[in-house]
């Protein structure tokens, strides 16, 4: 299971170490502290992926924390969730910041939960998936890539490709991993639905499996074997996996 993954883009050292220890301690992975537009923008585009970026908005009196959030937007499949933590009352700031979209807009002093609440928030919505986290009913936001998974105050991230497959047991599915079994409070329907029909694929009312995984079908058995030595139940009803094997692969 990964961390998420927060860029930091505060010029005033007291301030991002406070913000960086809150994140810390909560289980979240601080990429890097960016001080000015030009270094946030290259620790941003850099080899470490980016989950949510928190902005502050001026940068050594300048309002460079909005320039960066109006430049990544630029490119749509690089952006990423952020949110603006600032000192400043201007309307017009506001109005400006306003226009770049940001999931939340914090006045410091920086609250603890607000900002562990403004993160949650940020993922959800930029996801499309409104009050997963909120909600005693599911605990996990889908993307292509990852699945985000409520944990106690912070969001732990699991690759969808790692996943061998996922078993529902009740209201609870069982995520299976080379390495790890997560259970997380999401229907088997929903997550059906959100997952990559080419990559994911139902054997059995109660399972999927990662395509990717399969290692031998023997119908004679129903039975689908797996990666890791896994195995899954293939039923009748699911038996034309079988034929449609060359194209999910």
């Amino acid at each position: 299971m990964d961390q998420i993954n927060v860029l930091i883009i505060e010029d005033i050292p007291a301030q991002s170490k406070k913000l960086a220890k809150v994140l810390q301690e909560n289980g979240y992975h601080v990429v890097a502290v960016a001080t000015t537009f030009k270094e946030a923008l290259a620790i941003f585009y850099g080899d470490v992926k980016i989950d949510v970026v928190i902005i502050d908005i001026f940068l050594n009196g300048v309002p460079d924390g909005i320039a960066f959030a109006e430049t990544i937007n630029t490119v749509p499949n690089a952006a990423k969730p952020f949110v603006f933590l600032t000192s400043s009352t201007d309307r017009q700031i506001f109005q400006r910041a306003k226009l770049t979209q940001p999931f939340s807009y914090l006045i410091k002093p920086f609250n603890e939960l607000e900002i562990l609440y403004a993160i949650e928030m940020a993922v959800e919505k930029f996801y499309a998936q409104q009050n997963v986290f909120l909600s005693k009913k599911e605990d996990t936001v889908i993307t292509d890539d990852h699945l985000f998974i409520k944990k106690g105050k912070s969001l732990k991230k699991v690759q969808l490709l790692e996943i061998i497959y996922i078993e529902v047991e009740e209201k609870y599915c069982n995520i299976i991993t080379e390495k790890e079994k997560f259970v997380i409070m999401i229907s088997l329907t929903k997550i059906s639905k959100l997952l990559n029909p080419n990559v994911f694929t139902k054997t059995h009312r109660n399972y999927i499996v990662n395509s990717k995984k399969i290692e031998e079908i023997v119908p004679a058995d129903n039975l689908i074997m797996l990666s890791s030595n896994h195995h899954v139940p293939l039923s009748e009803k699911y038996k034309n996996i079988i034929k449609k094997l060359h194209t999910l692969r």
